[in-house]
This record gives C-alpha cells, structure tokens and sequence, in this order.
C-alpha cells in the first residue's frame, strides 16, 4: 500500500529534517483543500507535487518557518 511506502520514506529521514517535511506535507495537504474546492487536480500532478516538494526538502532547498508567511499579504 502507498501509504506505507510514505511511512517507510519517512522513517528513513534524520530527525533533524522532519519538522521541514512536516511543513511540506501540510502546506500541500492545506493547498489541495483550496483546490479541491475550485477544480479537481489530476492524480498524477497531485503526484509529482509531493515528489517535487520532497526533492526541495531533502536538498535543502527550504524556506525556514519564520520565514515562510512573510510575503503573505493578510486580508
């Protein structure tokens, strides 16, 4: 099951990365709600997302946390 693979993958990244895929994870989940909303993502994009997303974290390609809502205008 897919699940468990994501699980497995999870397991397997030191500790001190986990908070940044944390991030990743819900800011995703947050996005496809919004989405879900307006239109229906292909699986597929959905897929390559998460993938994307991961790559960034592993590689260090992060926005720390303080710095993440900085450019988000509030209304």
């Amino acid at each position: 099951m897919l699940i468990q693979k994501i699980i497995q993958e999870l397991q397997d990244i030191p500790e001190d990365k986990l908070a940044e895929i944390y991030e990743l994870i819900h800011s995703f989940r947050i996005n496809l709600e919004r989405e879900s909303s307006a239109d229906e993502t292909p699986t597929e994009i959905v897929i390559e997302g998460i993938h994307q997303g991961i790559r960034e974290a592993l590689s260090g390609q992060t926005i720390p946390l303080s710095e993440m809502w900085e450019s988000i205008d509030a209304e």
